[in-house]
């Protein structure tokens, strides 16, 4: 993606970006929030790409041609630095202060050859205290022809001294038939797996994108499903050996716990007569969903939503995972069938 007309869902924050750049009112440092994989980088490349482009005609820029464009794209321009944070063992991310200073230095040094300095900061709820005080003073007094751009799963998730000074976009969830329709079009999936697709990746194209493209990610989540049937179906001591052999894997528990909340999410509605596909997220999951329904009151499928939640909650705030995960398991309903 290296245009305007390819970012898909969100033609107001295109045309917000794009006017700052024709009618020279470019701020110098913005906010883009919105879910995981919504996005929000794409964006944030493009608009450094529109920044830097060499086409002539305003209105053609980002041209996706140019030497600036290309080396963008590709990740490789001197001016143009994106920073991530450092992953855990436990998959945590944390943006660190010795990277901040890192970019500060960076962004303090004449530019090579573009017209402005871009830093892209992705995640920046991962900052820690020191990390986002040490910004915050980059934000109060940033070196001229610098853009600084951070990007966020939402605005409240940061110092509201940091919000302040960003021009923030705020991008929401695509539509499924939208992102079904690009499946199909642009990318050649086909039409049930992209209904599928569209539905999982809840609005998110670049994760729908990213899965059709490799299906290992569908593999996934059945294995997910099927632990969460397991579960379900087991006595206490299963549950108890599940959530040990879970709790070794912290790494891969906060995606474990998505998919099942996404799972009771559809199983509520079904419970309170919401019967419509449409609907539903994991529709192709719905015999399940039922059958738990014949067997157990819809009370205690809301109870295991908001424990599901509240799981995901704790492991967020460094709760012990194996506790957690007991916890969870013990409070489901006891059985899926008989």
């Amino acid at each position: 993606m290296t245009k305007w007309n390819d970012i898909i869902g969100h033609d107001w924050a295109v045309d917000f970006l794009r006017s700052a750049i024709q009618y020279d009112r470019i701020g110098q440092s913005y906010l883009i929030t919105g879910p995981s994989q919504v996005g929000k980088s794409t964006l944030a490349r493009v608009f450094a790409q529109a920044l830097n482009c060499t086409a002539v005609d305003l209105k053609d820029r980002p041209c996706g041609k140019c030497r600036s464009c290309n080396l963008i794209f590709a990740g490789r321009h001197p001016d143009v630095q994106i920073v991530t944070g450092d992953v855990s063992g436990r998959g945590i991310t944390t943006l660190k202060i010795d990277q901040i200073r890192e970019l500060n230095h960076q962004l303090n040094l004449t530019a090579a050859e573009a017209r402005y300095k871009v830093a892209i900061l992705k995640k920046f709820e991962s900052a820690n205290p020191s990390a986002a005080n040490a910004f915050l003073k980059t934000l109060e007094e940033p070196p001229s022809n610098v853009v600084l751009i951070l990007t966020a799963a939402d605005s409240d998730t940061l110092l509201p001294t940091i919000t302040s000074r960003c021009r923030v976009i705020d991008l929401r969830p695509v539509k499924h038939s939208l992102v079904e329709g690009e499946l199909k079009e642009r990318w050649g999936v086909e039409p049930e797996q992209a209904r599928l697709l569209a539905r999982l990746s809840d609005g998110r194209l670049g994760w729908a994108v990213e899965t059709a493209q490799n299906m290992v990610v569908l593999d996934v989540r059945d294995e997910q499903l099927s632990r969460l049937y397991i579960a379900l179906a087991g006595s206490r001591v299963d549950r108890f050996i599940l959530a040990d052999e879970l709790s070794g894997k912290p790494e891969i528990l906060p995606e474990l716990l998505r998919t099942w909340l996404s799972w009771w999410r559809d199983c509520t509605l079904l419970g309170v007569g919401n019967r419509e596909n449409g609907t539903l997220t994991n529709y192709d999951q719905k015999s399940q969903m039922l059958e738990l329904l014949k067997l157990r009151p819809v009370a205690e499928v809301v109870t295991s939503l908001r424990q599901t939640e509240l799981a995901i909650w704790q492991l967020e705030h460094n709760a012990n995972s194996r506790l957690v995960m007991e916890n969870l398991l013990l409070k489901y309903p006891n059985r899926l069938s008989g």
